[in-house]
């Protein structure tokens, strides 16, 4: 890495190097975690909490356990010092053997045996419980968040990056669940310590009992300052974390690419300067909670050391006696452990109040596409689309419109081809037919019946789209095939597949529609992936069928012996065409060409030839049909950008 990214990685104010520039574009798009407030913290973990406290009898049963181990745990000073002034008392009365006092401590050993004994295994079933608590409630969480992600809007995947979602779902869910057992059912073993503690040694001795818990303001006090701060920290750790996810996603996604561009060199730069933002505000973190942790150790030791000193003097000046001093040693002594792992519990609660409110910054967010409450399936009868008078932009504020008034009638076995330079929306007509999106004008109907006052599952049932870019699931041929329908027979794959021109080259693979195909079809070209997209869509015989740009790295031959295959079921459907390659828009009952959102000539092949506009530039210019300078005083009169026949 040169010289100023690690500036910039270590906060120099060096001026960012081009790695860095990506790195920091990484951030970009992620609006959906709301404005943070630390007041908004309890209600975070309150919410947590009752999501976990829906496993009732593990939640009772961890509480009741913690305060048994802790009942136990406060016998153990008293009993101890009991047993010391008693073996004191019997020595210095001389009435007994020295044999008979060590019968005493023997008989009180094994009782402080007994309940040790006791203390551990209720503290057994506490740590049992916490865990299992803390992975319910991950359960709940992780099948939540997944069902919340299966139904979110396209705008927001539109925005948001895989990798981000994937480190909400992992890691944020890890910080949630140790919540419970580091957080909730330790804290509850703390304040019974403290609390029951502090009334018996106050009551003993008022004086040495404020000695013995002097320490306890002020790791209060500490424990809420750090809190605080580990709180943005661990936000922040998060967020950097998310922007490991998304390089490393978008570069496995697109490990070719960088082979193809010899780019490994940069990628690694750029993801060690991301790793060093995260190692960075890391290694801040653990040493915010490490010293925080030393102090309150310090704090708790120097509490020790004065109980030490005062009742030592009080035992040699005879107003107390060794067994009272041992009762309060003891106590402190046990205090230890917890004190300890107060760090622990205040790093448990800053993270789970973070990552609760990532993970509930996802959850809370409002689905817009979905079924309004009086929806009813769709019925096909007729299996007419229309649109009427349909215009949309996409969500945001000043969107420009991608459509604008845009209307069309396609019948049952008719077809609609819909043309046009890219950037024109052709493909936002695909994504509107399914409620992908919903119109922001107009409206899309199915015979009469409004696609937003209907079922999404029966329209999507109803209308399929074949996406010009599709995508395959690392499973076999015959998996993939089948993914809208997983019970069909064979014979019902291998037609599909047939009708999609796929099953030549499926029969000479050696496991034929057995063949696992990689990583998003990583192992087939791109024309073979369209072929099995279409095989996919044409088990399903839809009464809308979508072909966008769907047969673009399929050749002409086969492009034409798959239309002719998709006759018999095209002649049930209507069919929308959208492509760039005119000829197979030919034999289309209607041709739409759509610039700016707008429809600017329709008609059938013939007549939008005849017209001599912008499609029969575009035609001329990917046929050459006619005389070269004939092609160019075309193109120039209809208006046709050079770019739009590429």
């Amino acid at each position: 890495m040169d010289t100023k990214a690690n500036g910039a990685a270590s906060g120099n104010g060096a001026d960012p190097s081009p790695e860095q520039k990506v790195y920091a574009r990484a951030y970009a798009g992620m609006d959906i975690d709301k404005d943070r407030d630390a007041t908004d913290d309890l209600a975070v973990l309150w919410r947590i909490f009752k999501l976990a406290a829906r496993q009732r009898s593990r939640l009772v049963l961890g509480a009741v356990a913690t305060v048994i181990a802790a009942t136990f745990q406060l016998m153990i000073p008293q009993y101890l010092g009991d047993a010391v002034d008693g073996a004191v008392g019997l020595l210095e009365s001389g009435s007994v053997s020295d044999e008979a006092a060590l019968d005493y401590l023997y008989g009180t050993a094994l009782m402080l045996l007994g309940i040790s004994t006791l203390r551990g295994l209720f503290t057994l079933t506490h740590n049992y419980c916490g865990e299992t608590l803390g992975h319910h409630l991950a359960y709940r969480l992780r099948m939540a968040f997944y069902d919340k992600l299966q139904y979110l809007n396209f705008s927001f995947h539109d925005r948001v990056h895989t990798g981000e979602l994937i480190t909400r779902g992992m890691l944020d869910l890890e910080g949630v669940r140790s919540f419970m057992n580091m957080g909730v059912l330790r804290v509850l073993l703390f304040l019974i310590l403290v609390s029951v503690g502090a009334y018996r040694l106050l009551s003993t001795d008022l004086f040495l009992g404020f000695l013995s818990l002097s320490f306890v303001p002020f790791v209060a006090w500490r424990s809420t300052t750090v809190r605080l701060r580990l709180r943005e920290m661990w936000f922040a750790l998060q967020e950097r974390m998310g922007v490991l996810g998304r390089i490393m996603d978008e570069n496995l996604t697109g490990i070719r690419v960088v082979r193809a561009f010899g780019a490994e060199p940069y990628e690694l730069d750029k993801y060690q300067v991301a790793s060093d933002h995260a190692l960075a505000l890391a290694e801040r973190r653990i040493r915010t909670r490490v010293s925080s942790t030393t102090v309150m150790n310090f704090a708790y030791f120097a509490a020790m050391g004065l109980v030490l000193w005062v009742g030592g003097s009080r035992v040699i000046s005879g107003y107390m006696t060794v067994g009272t001093l041992t009762e309060f040693l003891t106590f402190m002594t046990i205090l230890q452990q917890p004190v300890r792992q107060l760090g622990m519990v205040v790093n448990a609660f800053a993270r789970a109040s973070t990552c609760g409110s990532r993970l509930f910054a996802v959850l809370d967010l409002e689905v817009s596409i979905r079924d309004r409450e009086d929806a009813k399936p769709l019925e096909v009868t007729g299996g007419v689309l229309e649109f009427e008078d349909v215009s949309f932009a996409y969500p945001g504020e000043g969107s420009p419109p991608v459509l604008e008034g845009v209307s069309f009638r396609v019948e049952r076995g008719g077809t609609l081809g819909i043309v046009g330079p890219p950037g024109s929306g052709k493909s936002t007509i695909a994504h509107l037919l399914p409620r992908y999106y919903d119109v922001t004008g107009g409206r899309i109907t199915v015979d009469g019946q409004d696609i937003r006052d209907v079922t999404l599952e029966s329209l999507r049932r109803v209308v399929r789209v074949v996406q010009q870019d599709p995508f395959l699931f690392t499973s076999s041929l015959e998996n993939n095939i089948a993914y809208g329908d997983p019970w069909a027979d064979d014979a019902a794959i291998q037609g599909s597949a047939g009708t999609a021109q796929i099953d030549g080259f499926i029969d000479q693979l050696p496991e034929r529609y057995e063949t696992l195909v990689g990583e998003r079809g990583v192992s087939l070209s791109g024309g073979q992936k369209q072929r099995v997209a279409i095989a996919r869509t044409a088990m399903l015989r839809p009464a809308v069928l979508v072909l966008d740009d769907s047969m673009a790295a399929i050749d002409a031959g086969t492009e034409q012996r798959i239309r002719e295959a998709l006759g018999e079921h095209t002649a049930d459907c209507a069919t929308l065409i959208v492509s760039h390659r005119l000829g197979a828009l030919r034999h289309a009952d209607e041709i739409l060409f759509i610039e700016n959102g707008k429809i600017v000539e329709r008609g059938t092949h013939d007549e939008l030839v005849a017209l001599r506009g912008r499609y029969a530039a575009l035609f001329a210019l990917q046929t050459l049909d006619g005389p070269l300078q004939d092609i160019v005083d075309l193109a120039a009169e209809a208006g046709v950008r050079k770019e739009a026949g590429a």
